[in-house]
């Protein structure tokens, strides 16, 4: 069977997914930009996906942020980040039968900003977690009509809450990644994550002097998920 994307509901939420004929396990949990940008929009990704017959899943969220905060762009009770820990994650284990060392969390943009997050938030559940041109300082994004107006008060209230802040000084992700062009809009706070991880002496691979467009940035990252996913298989024989 050729590679096929399909729409279903996880939750009650949309989502896309995507199988190659004979998937080998891994999975990429996709999270889209501000957009909403669907993961077979992301020029070259379907290509790679066949290439090492990985499957992907891509819930959508809306321009929630995927934050942990109840959001009107997704849900006014339920937040992006419980929806991905208490469906999205138990939907990958029950329907195709993998675990935390089979999936990496993977966003662009404001998904970038997510995966970053959830995975410092919640290292355990993402041992896996890469970026491509992440919107890591909310703060650059508070006043221009998005969510982030009502679910923070002021600037400074979202630079607080910001993925950065969520780095614990003893646990992280196993594996980090992330890319960002120079000449990007986001590319301060992705240096200054950089340079935090430096600091707190935390493993991680940053890519941050290419100027490429975000689909540019994809064959390193895939190659640097596939000795991830490697190096976590072994552990489990």
């Amino acid at each position: 069977m050729a590679w096929q994307w399909r729409e279903l509901e996880i939750g009650g939420k949309p989502a896309v997914a995507g199988e190659p004929g004979q998937p080998v396990g891994p999975v990429i949990l996709y999270l889209h930009d501000a957009r909403g940008t669907p993961p077979d929009a992301l020029a070259g990704l379907t290509e790679l996906l066949q290439q090492y017959r990985w499957r992907c899943l891509a819930p959508a969220a809306g321009c929630s942020w995927w934050l942990q905060h109840p959001c009107s762009a997704f849900d006014p009770e339920l937040s992006p980040e419980e929806h991905l820990l208490s469906r999205v994650l138990p939907w990958l284990e029950q329907h195709w039968q993998v675990t935390a060392r089979q999936w990496a969390l993977v966003g662009v943009g404001m998904g970038g900003q997510g995966a970053i997050r959830l995975g410092l938030r919640h290292p355990h559940r993402f041992p896996i977690v890469a970026s491509i041109d992440g919107a890591l300082d909310l703060q650059q994004a508070w006043g221009f009509g998005t969510p982030l107006d009502t679910i923070y008060p002021t600037p400074e209230a979202a630079r607080r809450d910001s993925a950065l802040m969520h780095l614990h000084p003893t646990d992280w992700p196993e594996y980090l990644w992330l890319a960002c062009s120079p000449d990007s809009y986001w590319y301060r706070g992705n240096d200054r994550l950089h340079e935090k991880l430096q600091a707190h002496g935390v493993p991680h691979t940053a890519v941050l002097e290419q100027e490429l467009p975000p689909e540019g940035f994809l064959p390193p990252l895939f190659a640097y998920l596939h000795t991830a996913f490697q190096h976590l298989s072994r552990r489990l024989l």
